[in-house]
């Protein structure tokens, strides 16, 4: 009896794998719209509904830092018509932030990971270091005068600013801002010290003089700022945060499905209109044999491992 009921269930997904898709896909994006996870979601959005013949919506759900959104994907059916896009925040940081409904490895199935973005250490411009090393110098030499700000409680700037403590034992105050928009401009006006940013951001206030930037948060330079060192050329070996996007199914869809998913985000990363667009947006694309559903899953799950117990022991909880 089992053996049958296991027959008809591969029967079933093979002839939904077949016929898939013939409808819609709603791509769920846990964010605003206009900010940068929805805008990547667009741009690959409207090249995957191309190498699937059908249309991707683009749903925008907020609220709990990503959390509500991430939850109406698990809870959807496994079936390839509603997918989410996510990223360091909802689906690593969350989960040892919030007490969430759900388990961000056991719950999803990883469909591709779509592009990164280090992040650069940036300072207001009226500090006298010239590079990292001076910096942390004057770091050191002042102790708790000195701040860093963040976008809020949780976010990627907060995880590698407390990271940035602990690597350095530095006794810096950490200042939270209800977004990273009020927290620049604090740093613009000299009323915070130093600040970890995307470099979709950091990259064009460095070249207006609104901030002087001392490394960026990846172990190799960023090409569209190649004149920007890494953190272990500038002296903070380690030091690594990437903002990296991803995509994910409800835990059950099958395989062939996944499949047919991650070959037209693969397709879609191929395009070098979209490369462009992604580029344009300081993303970097990930190479191909790191963008596959396994080597995705794989990624993940090691930076679940990684940060988990840095938050956790930081006693970090949303605000």
């Amino acid at each position: 009896m089992k053996s049958l009921c296991f027959a008809v269930l591969l029967a079933a997904s093979a002839a939904l794998a077949q016929n898939y898709p013939n409808k819609p896909v709603t791509l769920v994006v846990p964010f605003s719209a206009g900010g940068p996870t929805d805008t990547i979601g667009r741009i690959l959005g409207e090249r995957v509904g191309r190498s699937l013949g059908q249309t991707v919506v683009v749903e925008n759900t907020t609220g709990a830092g990503g959390s509500i959104a991430m939850g109406r994907v698990v809870r959807a059916a496994p079936d390839g018509y509603m997918i989410g896009i996510g990223h360091l925040g909802p689906n690593v940081f969350n989960g040892a932030i919030y007490s969430l409904q759900y388990d961000l490895l056991k719950d999803f199935e990883p469909v591709a990971l779509v592009a990164t973005n280090p992040q650069v250490l940036v300072s207001k411009t009226a500090l006298a270091a010239k590079d990292l090393k001076e910096l942390l110098t004057w770091v050191k030499a002042n102790g708790d005068r000195v701040s860093i700000g963040t976008g809020g409680a949780g976010t990627p700037a907060h995880v590698s600013a407390v990271y940035f403590k602990q690597l350095t034992g530095s006794e810096a105050q950490i200042i939270h801002y209800r977004g990273a928009a009020p927290a620049m401009t604090d740093l613009f006006g000299g009323v915070i010290d130093l600040y970890f940013d995307q470099t979709a951001s950091a990259v064009p206030n460095s070249r207006a003089g609104r901030v002087k930037a001392y490394a960026v948060t990846a172990n190799k330079r960023f090409a569209a700022a190649p004149d920007i060192p890494t953190v272990d050329e500038a002296g903070l070996p380690g030091l690594y945060m990437n903002v990296w996007h991803g995509i994910w199914a409800p835990k059950g869809t099958p395989r062939p499905v996944i499949g047919r998913l991650s070959g037209a985000f693969m397709e879609a990363l191929a395009d070098a209109g979209v490369r462009q667009r992604l580029t344009d947006l300081a993303q970097e694309i990930p190479p191909r044999e790191q963008q596959t559903p396994e080597a995705f899953g794989a990624y993940h799950k090691a930076e679940i491992e990684k940060w988990w117990p840095l938050i956790k022991a930081a006693g970090i909880k949303a605000e």
